[in-house]
């Protein structure tokens, strides 16, 4: 998962239909596909783990010019625990195995890894949280993002939101997110789809 890997060619129209994005100009964002975030971590998402397949086909169909996973990387001490006075439940601990990505995720489709969440204050919900990105999408002259993963209610939404914002293309794909509270991530889906996001 060192540097980036620039990928050529497109790969067959059924296994990302609705996805239409250029192989140069595109970028693969994967948020927090974290242990902790699926089925049995301490802060688990519904049916999160139904993501990975679809995740791993997208990842190695060779649409996008690069592919980005971003991970929760929370001090022992982060702000928005339940300990600290914050809303959710400790989880994603630096250097802890609830904190790594899933083991069935497609390492090798991975072109970098950015961790949000790193400072006790830092919220961790945008991908775009520090520069790091922001830098990577411009070195590869990116123009368009898929943003898939978890939650569509907060980090998915916030990265996605935070694109658009920054005059990124922004593409969800539904059948490759999940979100903790449902009501909630329609309510932000459809946010995002007024902003101008493309959801599919």
């Amino acid at each position: 998962m060192s540097g980036w890997a620039l990928l050529a060619g497109f790969p067959d129209q059924e296994a990302t239909a609705g996805v239409a994005l250029s192989s140069v100009t595109a970028a693969l964002l994967i948020i927090d596909l974290q242990n902790d975030f699926i089925p049995g971590g301490a802060l688990a998402v519904g049916h999160g783990d139904e993501v990975i397949g679809p995740i791993n086909e997208l990842a190695s169909s060779r649409r996008f010019g690069v592919v980005v996973a971003t991970r929760d990387w929370h001090p022992a001490n982060h702000a928005s625990f339940v300990e600290q006075g914050g809303p959710w439940p400790v989880h994603c601990v630096q250097d802890t195995p609830g904190a790594e990505l899933v083991s069935a995720l497609d390492r090798k489709a991975i072109d970098a890894v950015v961790n949000t969440g790193v400072g006790r204050d830092d919220d961790g919900y945008s991908a775009f949280e520090t520069g790091e990105l922001g830098n990577l999408l411009r070195a590869k002259q990116v123009d368009g993002v898929t943003v898939v993963g978890l939650a569509t209610d907060f980090c998915v939404f916030h990265t996605a939101r935070d694109a658009l914002r920054m005059g990124y293309r922004v593409t969800v794909p539904t059948w490759a997110v999940r979100g903790i509270d449902p009501a909630g991530s329609d309510a932000a889906l459809t946010e995002l789809r007024e902003a101008g996001a493309e959801i599919v």
